[in-house]
């Protein structure tokens, strides 16, 4: 069915509805507890009974955002999941991510659908590498930032020693919400703020389920815990406006961080964090298209995809295009028209995602991820609308830095070999390159980091049934040029031209040595830096 034209009930439903979204991503290093706080928001939201495997119990459930069996393996992610869930009268849209630099490309497509973003800081380590890379995508797309200072209950920097580094190295200024009670180490609750109350902690199953917690006056807390509460509320104090604690609009502005206290593992301080995304998070509101111009949230609906992921369902291989909503209401059976292709294609198979598990949805609005099965035609950045046709931001692909050939362990099964790679690269686990003379059986796979390789053969073996050997490359540089320069570098040693899926032409090169030669004796050839790196 199509959709009608909206009437003034339906805008106004379709504008409350997006005021009740909240969609963010968690960033940050690798092994700062991103998975552990997802799960433990989702204990919170009371939409799960047990938090996850988040310190290697054998007792422990794996979380639930972490499903791939490499994920579980190796205990990081690798792959963003989404969790949708309600929390007060409020719809979380929650988007992990993975840490490390080598997924990198699976991160910035994440932020580019989310309103906001949790920063999680290591209390031992403070701000790292990884961190403050993701720190500036961020800034790039005027994302605010609401920072959280995870586990504390393991010893660490000293508050005000974190406070000094987010604001020399990130230029935000931290405007504290909670304040941890205790050294790092010796975790004891938290200073609300806002409410001027002591939230005094208990471990409850190990941190498997909600910490115990008893709110306390300010006096009662000074008489509970004596000069661990003092010496903190005196510490806070230097750094906190008392006359005004929150500045909203310098959040918004990406100016100033809301900043909490907590232990993930543990559940300390997780219900607070909750309850700041509530009530100050930016809702889903207007986006910008390609022409600069804003698409109000109660406009007929549109949408677009940031992450396609095959291999959810084993029983079934089928693959999820995942859709944040941008304007107007979803709903399935709906007829939508893919601006790239101008096909249109009826939305049959509509479901909402809480992690590896689905749901079939009948409605979604603005700021919802949906999950589109098996729509083939979909890629990272399509853009989907209806009646009023809008095209959004493209996702751009990162400057890769590794290469590999690939090739079928079994001459037999070269058509799984085929569509895995297909597949793969159609998700964006990996690019994609090809030239005449290396042939379509010996694709060059083009990477960020050298983990995504792994991941590559990993999914080749047990998805597609299609075990490959990969064979590295010299090659450490890439440059977009013109198909002219296939000629132009065919018998140059160090450097090769090869064609991208997208239709781009890359030139490789052994070292910045070799592209230097050949930007030398090869002036007029087109050698453009490839604009997007972690």
């Amino acid at each position: 069915m199509s959709s009608p034209a909206q009437s003034p009930a339906r805008a106004t439903e379709i504008s409350g509805q997006a005021e009740r979204r909240r969609t963010f991503a968690v960033i940050s290093h690798p092994d700062a507890g991103k998975s552990t706080l997802t799960e433990a928001l989702a204990l919170h939201a009371k939409v799960i009974g047990t938090a996850g495997a988040t310190n290697g119990k054998s007792n422990r459930r794996d979380t639930v955002s972490d499903w791939q069996q490499m994920e579980k393996d190796r205990g990081i992610s690798i792959s963003s999941a989404a969790l949708q869930f309600s929390y007060r009268d409020t719809v979380i849209n929650l988007l992990d991510t993975p840490g490390h630099a080598d997924f990198s490309e699976d991160t910035y497509r994440v932020l580019a659908a989310v309103d906001c973003a949790v920063m999680l800081v290591d209390a031992a380590k403070g701000l790292e590498t990884q961190t403050m890379k993701l720190f500036e995508v961020c800034r790039q797309r005027n994302l605010p930032i609401i920072t959280v200072i995870n586990k504390w209950d393991r010893p660490g920097l000293d508050p005000l020693e974190l406070m000094d580094e987010i604001t020399e190295r990130t230029g935000l200024k931290p405007m504290p919400l909670t304040w941890a009670i205790g050294i790092a180490g010796d975790f004891r609750g938290v200073w609300d703020v806002r409410r001027d109350e002591f939230a005094k902690f208990a471990r409850n199953s190990s941190g498997a389920q909600i910490a115990l917690t008893e709110y306390l006056t300010p006096e009662q807390a000074a008489a509970s815990e004596g000069d661990a509460w003092s010496d903190s509320t005196d510490e806070a104090s230097l750094v906190i406006d008392e006359e005004n604690p929150l500045d909203l609009e310098a959040f918004y502005a990406g100016k100033a961080t809301p900043l909490l206290f907590s232990s993930a593992a543990l559940n300390f301080g997780v219900k607070q964090i909750l309850d700041t995304l509530v009530d100050f998070a930016p809702p889903a509101s207007a986006r910008t298209d390609v022409a600069g111009e804003t698409r109000p949230v109660d406009a007929p609906f549109s949408g677009f995809v940031f992450k396609v992921q095959a291999g959810m369902n084993q029983a079934h291989r089928d693959h999820v295009a995942f859709i944040r909503i941008c304007s107007g209401m979803f709903e399935r059976g709906m007829v939508v028209t893919q601006t790239r292709t101008g096909k249109s294609f009826a939305t049959k198979y509509a479901q909402q995602v809480f992690g590896r598990d689905r749901e079939v949805i009948d409605t979604a609005f603005p700021g919802d991820v949906v999950g589109l099965v098996n729509a083939s035609a979909l890629r990272v950045g399509d853009s989907l609308f209806v009646e009023e046709a809008v095209e959004y931001p493209a996702i751009p692909l990162f400057a890769p830095e590794h290469f590999q050939v690939a090739r079928s362990k079994d001459p037999s099964k070269y058509k799984q070999f085929r569509r895995g790679i297909e597949q793969l690269e159609h998700e964006g686990v990996i690019q994609v390159l090809r030239s005449d003379l290396r042939g379509d059986q010996a694709p060059v796979l083009a990477a960020v980091g050298p983990m995504q390789f792994e991941v590559v053969e990993d999914r080749m073996h047990h998805d597609f049934n299609a075990p490959m050997r990969l064979e590295r490359l010299p090659y450490s540089l890439a440059r977009l040029t013109t198909p002219d320069a296939t000629e132009v570098l065919a018998n140059l040693h160090g450097a090769e031209v090869l064609e991208r899926s997208d239709g781009e032409f890359l030139a490789l090169f052994n070292d910045v040595w070799a592209m230097r030669r050949v930007e030398k004796n090869h002036p007029n050839l087109q050698l453009t830096e490839i604009g997007t790196k972690m």
